[in-house]
């Protein structure tokens, strides 16, 4: 197994399911995981600290959603050139284009295929 300097990865997701399987997952490959359960919470972890590795960012979530979140990640300085993979069960073109244009860099849907996942997490981090 190789280890990533425990790179830290911000999963803003609120379904509990998810949340555990994406920390087993990550966890597993040598990250460390901050868990994010709404945009209240992913907004005051981007304002107090540093910047994570990679961020896997849900849509639909209580509070502020997910383009909301990814305008707020994107106007913070030292967060501008995060990695943003949007991890999300809204598929239509519309949903993609407008997460791309906000600043993120990749988009899978759910439910997701693990290995594909782990590879463009990769992708994106180097």
């Amino acid at each position: 197994m190789e280890q990533h300097n425990k790179t830290p990865i911000l999963v803003v997701e609120d379904e509990k399911d998810i949340q555990t399987i994406l920390e087993f997952m990550l966890s597993r490959e040598g990250y460390d995981v901050i868990i994010a359960e709404n945009g209240k919470v992913a907004k005051s972890i981007v304002d107090e600290l540093e910047p994570v590795g990679l961020i896997l960012l849900d849509i639909m979530l209580p509070y502020f959603n997910g383009y909301e979140i990814i305008t707020h990640i994107r106007s913070k300085e030292k967060w501008k050139g995060v990695p943003i993979i949007m991890l999300t069960s809204r598929h239509n073109e519309k949903d993609i284009v407008e997460a791309l244009e906000l600043g993120a860099n990749d988009y899978i849907t759910k439910p997701f295929n693990a290995t594909e996942l782990m590879a463009r997490i990769k992708r994106n981090l180097k």
